[in-house]
């Protein structure tokens, strides 16, 4: 089961009700956070979740309302004890950020490593998470460098027993061949886990897209998410000016890209301050897209794997 939480649900500036953007996703005790506004702390402290298990930490873009959070919170997870690794994901630009941050986050128990303006898919960061968490990123179209991320839980395929007696595997190598070992010699004979394995079964998608104009790219990106993560800064295409002038997308715009790709559900975030209740502008996505979710600071829900 995979739980994602709307730390913060704001776009430009924070409101009394509203802290700034962050995404909280939990998976077997590990976390994985995506952006950190500020108020990212105190939103996580509300919701009684602490920080020393966050492995991955993704930022979408260098704008203050995304990023400004991060010194503190790298503070706080050193603070928590942790010492393992801490992986920093980003656009181009984002190891001068974190430099930036280090100059107030300067003595933490960890190490950090800054993966920036990835190409390829990124998995097996740590070992809690490795061989089950593949992260992918798409560049996007905003005012400064951008990413949109993809979020793969991968599911283990049900153990065979008759595929594991024809191919004649010892029962002692059973466990660890289905816990992921890939090969493993053993009395001379080299074993596989597909040995073992019966067919790939469908994971969990989370894929998350904010600040940005809608390109066509993303609809391929986002195909058949489970749950689809989207800004909506304006709730109104009479807006649609200042969404192409700023490179953002209305709610209308958002829930076009959710129908084309045939996702299963759409989560909107990032509403820009002048907008005080989003829910008033929740038809315009409904009519386009039903299973459309309108966001708040502290919402949460939980995937679990389909069968």
């Amino acid at each position: 089961m995979l739980e994602v939480t709307l730390l913060g649900c704001g776009g430009g500036m924070p409101l009394p009700t509203r802290y700034l953007s962050a995404i909280l996703l939990q998976y077997k005790g590990r976390k994985i956070l995506i952006d950190c506004g500020e108020g990212t702390q105190v939103s996580m402290r509300e919701i009684n979740s602490g920080f020393k298990s966050i492995d991955i930490i993704c930022i979408t873009h260098i704008h203050g309302d995304h990023i400004i959070g991060l010194p503190g919170i790298l503070g706080t997870i050193g603070n928590s004890g942790r010492q393992q690794l801490l992986y920093i994901i980003g656009p181009e630009g984002i190891k001068e950020a974190v430099a930036a941050a280090r100059v107030i986050a300067k003595y933490l128990p960890y190490e950090i490593i800054v993966i920036e303006n990835p190409r390829t898919l990124i998995e097996g960061l740590t070992d809690e998470l490795k061989g089950q968490v593949v992260i992918e990123t798409l560049e996007v179209e905003h005012s400064s460098p951008c990413l949109a991320y993809k979020i793969h839980i991968k599911r283990r395929p049900k153990f065979d027993v008759e595929k594991a007696i024809m191919n004649q595997v010892p029962r002692l190598l059973w466990n660890r061949l289905q816990q992921g070992e890939d090969i493993i010699e053993y009395e001379g004979v080299t074993y596989v886990k597909e040995m073992v394995l019966g067919k790939q079964r469908k994971g969990i998608q989370v894929t998350v897209v904010t600040d940005t104009r809608p390109i066509n790219q993303i609809i391929p990106f986002i195909q058949k998410s489970d749950l689809f993560i989207c800004e909506g800064t304006y709730g109104s295409l009479t807006d649609i000016d200042k969404a192409i002038k700023n490179k953002h997308m209305t709610f209308e715009e958002a829930a076009t890209l959710a129908k084309k790709a045939e996702v299963d559900q759409l989560l909107l975030t990032h509403f820009g301050a002048a907008m005080t209740d989003p829910a008033d502008y929740k038809e315009n996505a409904t009519s386009i897209f039903e299973q459309t979710i309108i966001g708040e600071d502290h919402y949460s829900i939980q995937l679990n794997f389909k069968n």
